[in-house]
């Protein structure tokens, strides 16, 4: 059988991939931190990505869908897709969080980074530029696990809601899902600072 064929054999075939490219490129020697930091971004991309895709194509696509009388409807996105890419969105959230606070404790900087970089003898701009990114992904995780979450049970009827409840957990989901989005690039931004000195130097 292709493992092609199945979302488990792809995810196995990648895994299984770099690892073999990895064996081939360093050898086997091992790297926990290099190790930690591929997970956390295999799952901030899984992440982030879905933030964007529910943001940039879903939400607009079945607001077209609700206003084209006749058409097919988005019961089959809210059915099928939906539930799925939120079992993804969620999990893919807390991989990335924890993965980024086992990163910052691997490299001894978890307590500077929550600090913002300013409890040492002088401020710590590397601590500050990756406290930042991790303040706006805690913010961000608890906008997927506390806002988002419970109130996409009540838009899908995973939990019963009455009308006017599944009207409000629309408002609420979507403004916590738009404020991820905002928060995202500067906290893709200080990411990718933290790794290569920052940004406006």
């Amino acid at each position: 059988m292709n493992p092609l064929e199945s979302v488990r054999g792809t995810i196995i075939s990648g895994i299984v991939l770099a690892v073999v490219i990895g064996l081939a490129t360093t050898g086997i020697v091992f790297n926990t931190g290099s190790f930690i930091l591929w997970i956390h971004v295999l799952a901030g991309v899984t992440w982030i990505g879905l933030l964007y895709y529910f943001n940039f194509v879903q939400v607009p696509a079945l607001g077209e869908a609700a206003k084209d009388e006749g058409g097919p409807g988005g019961a089959g996105i809210t059915k099928y897709v939906a539930p799925r890419a939120l079992w993804w969105f969620r999990w893919g959230a807390l991989v990335t969080w924890l993965s980024g606070a086992s990163y910052l404790a691997h490299i001894k900087m978890f307590h500077s980074a929550f600090t913002l970089g300013m409890m040492g003898d002088g401020m710590n701009t590397q601590a500050l530029i990756i406290g930042v990114g991790a303040w706006l992904g805690t913010i961000m995780l608890f906008n997927v696990w506390v806002l988002i979450w419970p109130n996409q049970k009540k838009i899908l009827g995973i939990v019963k809601a009455s009308p006017e409840e599944i009207a409000k957990a629309r408002r609420v989901a979507l403004l916590a899902s738009r404020t991820n989005t905002v928060l995202s690039f500067p906290m893709l931004m200080s990411m990718v600072g933290f790794g290569h000195g920052g940004f406006f130097i």
